[in-house]
């Protein structure tokens, strides 16, 4: 399986996204046994935060992961509003309360807010020299955020990328690059599908027999450097992100990928959702 350093760890190129799990009691056993099902396909590094559901996507990985801890690198992220001192040190509790666990692998600043850098830094370290953190990192952090945080430590930024959002390779994917700082990307298939429909993704994907979305994932993770964390909510949907894991991409389908969606040419904002 195509692997990655992340923060000391070797992590699978495609994880497992949690985002808008937790919300709907009735969805929970699906969504439990999708990340169970991902686990069994290797698919080991799973993203939630405290954001996700007020917490209950957290509750979601908690219970998926009942028995299997060790086989899995945990990955959650904190509020802005949370990022104090004090602030990170409660709201990391309140995260291992919901996953029922004694340490997070890796934990993200979740974007910019209106606490100093350094101040949450030093709560990210308090809790590694704590044992309740592996490592830390950043999210939605553009090139002169990264600037100004200037610190070594930090393992990782995740950030927006898909083919309809490549503004991170003008600036911020060769940033990290140079620093051997690997890239978190989510939504890496898009949002809404318009993309799954684009007539030059499903000609690529014809060709290699496989679905615009496993397409997608390929593209993204073809940089070294990049983790695609797709969610998926289904057994069915997961078992597709982890083949896409074998989809090779060649000159070709780059080529006519970046005539439908261009390389940036210049500077462009760092966009989020």
């Amino acid at each position: 399986m195509s692997s990655i350093d992340l923060a000391g760890r070797p992590v699978p190129r495609i994880g497992q996204g949690t985002w808008r799990m937790g919300e709907d009691p009735a969805r929970a056993k699906q969504e439990i046994a999708a990340l169970q099902e991902g686990i069994d396909l290797s698919l080991t590094l799973l993203d939630t935060a405290e954001m996700y559901g007020e917490g209950g996507a957290e509750k979601i990985v908690g219970q998926a992961i009942q028995g299997r801890r060790d086989q899995v690198m945990l990955v959650s992220k904190v509020y802005p509003h949370n990022a104090s001192l004090r602030g990170v040190a409660q709201a990391c509790e309140r995260s291992l309360q919901r996953m029922q666990v004694e340490h997070i692998d890796l934990y993200l600043l979740h974007w910019r807010g209106q606490y100093p850098l350094s101040e949450t830094v030093e709560a990210f370290e308090r809790l590694r020299e704590q044992g309740k953190i592996g490592a830390w990192g950043v999210s939605n952090f553009d090139v002169d955020d990264m600037i100004e945080l200037n610190d070594e430590r930090c393992a990782t930024n995740q950030v927006l990328y898909n083919l309809e959002e490549r503004g991170i390779e003008f600036d911020l994917l060769p940033w990290c690059a140079e620093r051997a700082m690997p890239v978190m990307a989510y939504c890496p298939i898009a949002q809404g599908g318009r993309l799954l429909d684009q007539p030059a993704l499903r000609q690529v994907a014809q060709r290699h027999g496989v679905t615009p979305a496993q397409a997608c994932l390929a593209w993204v993770i073809r940089r070294e450097g990049v983790i695609a964390i797709p969610k998926a909510s289904t057994a069915e949907h997961v078992r597709l992100n982890a083949a896409a894991l074998h989809v090779k991409l060649d000159a070709e389908d780059f080529a006519a990928l970046d005539r439908a969606y261009p390389a940036p040419q210049r500077k462009q904002r760092l966009n989020m959702v």
